[in-house]
């Protein structure tokens, strides 16, 4: 239980988390780690919700299929987002999700700190990605950029520079 603990401090469904963490611990790759996870809470009934997840490599959406029985994951990495952001309403935020190409993913019912804390998750994370994409371009500039050779003067060019300029004076 402790290792879901974290992902409580926001009034999260602990038996949503203890679902999602226990299937998306299984989908991580090396080097990956869960930073946030939000859980949907609808107005009226709220049994089956959708979480979203943030990894420092890629955003997860989790809905329960088969009346709870089975759980759908979508994920997307950070390359293929353009940007996030949260809009909040009565019942809680929408976090939208604009991805470089394709539909924006919204999903909404999400509690407003959760969605304040995903926002700000994810930002960063969008920012850490292009900055090391900056890096990469940065190192991938330098290793083409060619030395200019500028050639040397023959001794031949520089008498006659040297009579032209005394010719003038």
């Amino acid at each position: 239980m402790s290792n879901i603990e974290k992902f409580l401090n926001d009034e999260q469904d602990p038996k949503a988390v203890e679902k999602v963490i226990g299937k998306l611990n299984d989908l991580l790759t090396n080097g990956e780690e869960i930073i946030y996870l939000a859980v949907q809470k609808k107005p009226a009934v709220n049994l089956l919700p959708d979480s979203i997840a943030i990894s420092n490599k890629r955003i997860f959406y989790c809905e329960p299929g088969n009346l709870g029985l089975t759980m759908n994951f979508k994920d997307i990495s950070w390359k293929n987002i353009k940007e996030v952001s949260f809009k909040e309403e009565f019942f809680g935020a929408k976090f939208v999700c604009v991805p470089q190409h394709g539909e924006n993913i919204i999903t909404d019912y999400i509690p407003k700190v959760q969605a304040r804390k995903l926002h700000q998750a994810a930002n960063e994370q969008l920012e850490q990605y292009k900055e090391l994409l900056r890096q990469q371009q940065l190192e991938a500039n330098r290793a083409t950029a060619s030395t200019v050779n500028i050639p040397a003067a023959s001794a031949e060019e520089i008498l006659v520079a040297k009579n032209l300029h005394q010719m003038e004076n």
